[in-house]
């Protein structure tokens, strides 16, 4: 904590005046980003270092395994789907992305099945469940996939199957087909640097690395 704080300091001292006329811009003219981002809570997934975002360019979302529920207006409470709302109708983002990533703690707990055991976490399972089905198929197409493959084809589908979502929100399914909102499933490989656009579940297409 120490350490954190140390640096927030040192931020202040050092960094912040250089960017503080941006920062002034932000406030006195509020914030007009283009892209509205679903990434991971991962600590080691950034995705403002990942694409060198500056403040105000990105609209971040972030929760666990980068998923996206489908629309279900209720009395329950929805931070993914509030902040997607907000994003897309009051904000106008013009971009989508929804970023899974290698080695990704929440898609490992779902192959293993932690959406079957509600004893062991109060929220996790649940959360993970909106994606069981997507496993299951998974699964089911091929049982004999090694541990490490499994889990990076799970990331993939979960990804895709999280745009798939995007469309079941009426909002942005109308911006999507007026071509005022496009949609990408993306995927960054932590180990090698590696983006790739997954959306295409037969031939994930290599952005960068």
């Amino acid at each position: 904590m120490e350490q954190l704080i140390a640096r927030a300091r040192a931020y202040r001292a050092d960094k912040f005046p250089e960017q503080q006329p941006h920062y002034q811009r932000l406030v006195s003219e509020g914030q007009s980003p283009k892209i509205l981002m679903i990434a991971c809570s991962d600590s080691r997934v950034d995705p403002t270092i990942i694409f060198g975002a500056e403040p105000g360019e990105i609209f971040l979302v972030r929760n666990v395994a980068s998923l996206v529920p489908p629309f279900q207006p209720d009395t329950a409470c929805h931070g993914t789907s509030a902040a997607l709302e907000f994003g897309v109708t009051n904000l106008g983002v013009e971009h989508v992305i929804v970023l899974g990533h290698g080695y990704c703690g929440g898609v490992a707990a779902l192959l293993a099945g932690a959406d079957k055991d509600r004893t062991s976490s109060d929220f996790i399972g649940p959360w993970l469940s909106s994606v069981a089905a997507v496993r299951d198929r998974m699964l089911s197409e091929y049982p004999d996939l090694p541990q490490e493959e499994a889990e990076r084809q799970l990331e993939f589908a979960t990804v895709r199957q999280s745009v798939e979502n995007l469309r079941s929100f009426p909002w942005i399914a109308e911006r999507v087909e007026k071509g005022t909102l496009a949609l990408h499933g993306w995927h960054f490989d932590i180990a090698k640097g590696a983006l790739r656009d997954v959306g295409d579940p037969a031939a994930p297409e290599l952005i960068s690395g």
